[in-house]
């Protein structure tokens, strides 16, 4: 059952392989020592109804990019800079800064790149923070991929990067992102009230976080 927030608290270059019990993550990483490391996990019960991997973006991917990002419904959950229409030009100059991210993955169901997901570094007092974004193509809604698609990326990001919190920032209207967060492990810390405008409508701000053990 989906928790709803109502208070208000303000507040590479190693080659690295993750795998996972479920799906293989490659990525190129920045590490204190300079060392290749092979580090599995096997914690994740899968609960996916749908085989599916994380992997690293390139430039083959552009027409399932267009293909499956060109969709309101997943456009009107996400900020401005994620563009509706979505055209080549958009596809083009995402996965030019996402080839060479650190912490920016395709969710890939049988070749096809059908979603995204990143670990977006702060800076300045926030440099122990990360953001956490992500986006699905819609035939692949409800199967289980996005939750443990999370979790996979946080063990990464508290593995990989100096830090102690990984926070998402879902629309109040989009309950489903926040019961993935859920059942990810994330907790609601806030509630920002009509700190959102988009499409002609104010919508409240959620805050989720989850902290390194």
């Amino acid at each position: 059952m989906l928790s709803i927030c109502f208070f208000l608290k303000i507040s590479i270059n190693d080659i690295q392989i993750i795998k996972f019990k479920n799906v293989s993550l490659l990525a190129s990483v920045k590490s204190k020592k300079s060392t290749r490391r092979l580090i599995e996990y096997y914690p994740l019960k899968n609960e996916s109804k749908m085989n599916y991997t994380l992997r690293k973006f390139s430039e083959s991917d552009l027409k399932s990019l267009i293909e499956y990002a060109n969709n309101y419904n997943i456009a009107k959950f996400l900020t401005n800079q994620f563009p509706h229409p979505y055209g080549e030009e958009d596809g083009k100059n995402f996965l030019v800064k996402a080839i060479d991210s650190e912490g920016i993955f395709a969710i890939d169901v049988d070749g096809q790149a059908v979603g995204s997901i990143g670990l977006f570094l702060q800076s300045d007092i926030h440099e122990k923070n990360v953001e956490l974004g992500y986006w699905l193509a819609e035939p692949f809604w409800g199967k289980g991929i996005m939750t443990l698609a999370i979790q996979e990326l946080v063990a990464y990001g508290f593995e990989t990067f100096d830090i102690i919190r990984i926070y998402a920032r879902p629309f109040s209207t989009n309950l489903a992102s926040q019961r993935v967060l859920e059942k990810a492990g994330f907790v609601c810390e806030a509630r920002l009230k009509k700190a959102l405008f988009k499409n002609g409508n104010y919508m409240d701000e959620f805050i989720y976080a989850k902290f390194k053990n």
